[in-house]
């Protein structure tokens, strides 16, 4: 049986990860819902890490940054009025870093995201945060659509444990790595940290 390979590799087209000197990082929902709320993550510890690393290397490389924040409704998960809602120490935004808020997992979805982008150059994406399986592929999907070439930085997302409609659960580690197999199928080029170059 030969080697399997995905879409874009059967299209022959550039798989290297985008250059953070050329790109717009998009940080999602890095908020503390995920490291002390609601929705615990399997690995947001390392995740953080990694995010606050891209950020200070897209920072000296002057990218452009924007920060995605979700408001849930009130007494539920990222309710605007709770700790959950604030985004993370890690991912606090430098001055003049755009924060944009939505209430969709598709970042684009009812916000003004494409438009800044534009603003910016329309620049290949760069995307990290939170969760692997719901927020980060859904806006990546939505790029696509959009016109954008996307990069998720694979150890700086992260998700959970779900269960599994057919019985049993779904382990946040084989959940996270089929969603990112997914979205390298059509959507984007998948890359750790130290992958994506300056």
């Amino acid at each position: 049986m030969s080697e399997p390979k995905t879409l874009l590799q059967m299209a022959g087209v550039n798989l290297e990860p985008a250059a953070l000197s050329d790109a717009a990082v998009v940080i999602i929902d890095s908020q503390c819902e995920y490291t002390e709320g609601k929705l615990p993550l399997t690995g947001v510890g390392p995740a953080m890490d990694a995010i606050a690393a891209l950020l200070a290397r897209a920072r000296a490389a002057n990218a452009t940054i924007v920060h995605i924040q979700h408001k849930g409704s009130t007494g539920g998960a990222f309710d605007p009025d709770s700790e959950g809602f604030h985004l993370t120490a890690e991912a606090t935004p430098a001055d003049g870093e755009k924060i944009i808020v939505k209430a969709l997992p598709n970042a684009f979805a009812g916000t003004d995201l494409d438009a800044v982008l534009k603003d910016a150059g329309s620049k290949p994406l760069i995307l990290a945060g939170f969760m692997t399986h719901m927020c980060v592929s859904s806006t990546a999907r939505a790029a696509l659509d959009l016109g954008y070439s996307t990069t998720i930085v694979a150890d700086a997302v992260a998700t959970r444990d779900l269960p599994n409609p057919a019985g049993g659960v779904i382990t946040a580690d084989v959940l996270h790595a089929s969603a990112l197999a997914a979205l390298s199928d059509l959507f984007a080029a998948i890359a750790p940290l130290e992958k994506i170059p300056d």
